[in-house]
């Protein structure tokens, strides 16, 4: 099999030609040598390949398995109709991304960068922690104790440290009820208790016990991603 690289919009694109057999080691060498060269998404063009066997598979899956590793990624395109039920059976269409054309698939990595820069952010953002003072009410979810007008001395989207209660112990599920500003709509979170201060090393904030929420709905979370980021700034610009 002969192999020529190209590249385009930062992906290496190599265009195969030939057949792909027992004698392709030559593909993992080179996508190894993309590795080395600091180049980790990969395009293959099966656009003039002639034939695949078996053996082709597995030199084909090694060298997927090697970007993989190296935290890369490796995307198909131009399947030739005669070589689409080999790769149906043997697997490699529901494993690997097969394009039609080469400009959709050279601008899915770029759309795949966004993605994984925004699913970044938000969880940069999920664990922002606000330092704040807000009176709530917590309940048991199944019982009858309560810790009424206790204050959250942190809050993020995950969790929450609430001080001035200890009827709870580890483990116990919660209800928090809380008003956010500025409209001071109430927010209703289920939480668990994960955490409690030792009395005699973390007397300053006990009795308090830190809690994290689970079941949260999308919007709610939202509400108070927003809620951090608004104060965060704020407290950025006094």
């Amino acid at each position: 099999m002969e192999i020529k690289a190209r590249q385009k919009n930062n992906v290496i694109i190599l265009d195969l030609h030939g057949r792909i057999d027992i004698d392709s080691a030559n593909l993992i060498e080179v996508v190894g040598q993309c590795i080395r060269d600091g180049y980790n998404d990969i395009l293959c063009n099966f656009e003039d390949v002639e034939f695949i066997d078996y053996m082709g598979i597995s030199v084909i899956v090694i060298a997927y398995k090697e970007i993989i590793n190296n935290r890369g990624r490796m995307k198909f395109v131009n399947i030739p109709a005669h070589l689409r039920g080999i790769f149906s059976v043997a697997g490699i269409d529901r494993a690997i991304e097969i394009y039609a054309t080469e400009d959709l698939a050279v601008n899915s990595f770029k759309e795949d960068k966004i993605i994984e820069d925004i699913q970044k952010m938000q969880l940069r953002r999920r664990f922002k922690r606000l330092p704040i003072e807000i009176k709530i009410d917590v309940k048991d979810k199944y019982e009858k104790a309560v810790c009424l007008k206790v204050e959250i001395l942190n809050l993020s989207a995950v969790g929450a440290y609430i001080y001035g209660c200890e009827r709870f112990k580890l483990g116990d599920e919660v209800v928090l009820k809380m008003k956010l500003a500025p409209n001071q709509e109430e927010l209703e979170l289920e939480a668990k208790v994960v955490w409690l201060p030792d009395k005699q090393i973390q007397h300053q904030i006990y009795p308090g016990m830190g809690v994290e929420f689970y079941n949260i709905a999308k919007p709610a979370q939202q509400r108070l991603l927003e809620f951090i980021e608004r104060n965060l700034s704020f407290m950025s610009t006094d």
